[in-house]
């Protein structure tokens, strides 16, 4: 497969996924708007804003190829990278608060609780892993390798 069918193999796969993700926005309201239960409301919203977020992250994936290429700069990184590094630690800061209060209540069967902050050291995790990619992109480039 050429540089150039691999891409538009990419667009067409990338096409096809938002309208997945938009099927999903689309499911999840439909559970919103059908349940008063706030447990169930805020899991379904979660999950339409990430649906949402994954759409953008596509058409920027998309617009790469058709438009302009992503890139991504020393200079622009080197712009930031203070102010990522004190998100680093911040974003350490919140994983630790969850992990210790997820620690008080083992055995207290507040299991509502404790699923709502799972979902929180999930996404700060998840977090940190996305910030720690991309120190090792810095890593990677000049004059920071």
């Amino acid at each position: 497969m050429s540089t150039k069918e691999l891409q538009q193999k990419i667009v067409d796969d990338m096409k096809l996924w938002q309208q997945i993700e938009d099927s999903a926005m689309s499911s999840t309201a439909n559970v919103i708007k059908k349940t008063q239960n706030p447990l169930i409301k805020i899991v379904m919203e979660i999950i339409q804003r990430d649906s949402g977020m994954h759409r953008r992250v596509q058409q920027l994936i998309i617009d790469s190829f058709e438009k302009e290429a992503v890139g991504l700069s020393v200079d622009d990184l080197s712009a930031v990278w203070d102010l990522v590094e004190e998100h680093i630690r911040i974003e350490k800061m919140m994983v630790g608060n969850v992990e210790r209060m997820l620690e008080l209540l083992q055995g207290k069967k507040m299991v509502a609780v404790e699923y709502l902050l799972n979902y929180l050291k999930h996404d700060e995790r998840k977090h940190d892993e996305l910030l720690a990619a991309l120190e090792k992109v810095k890593a990677g480039m000049y004059p920071y390798g």
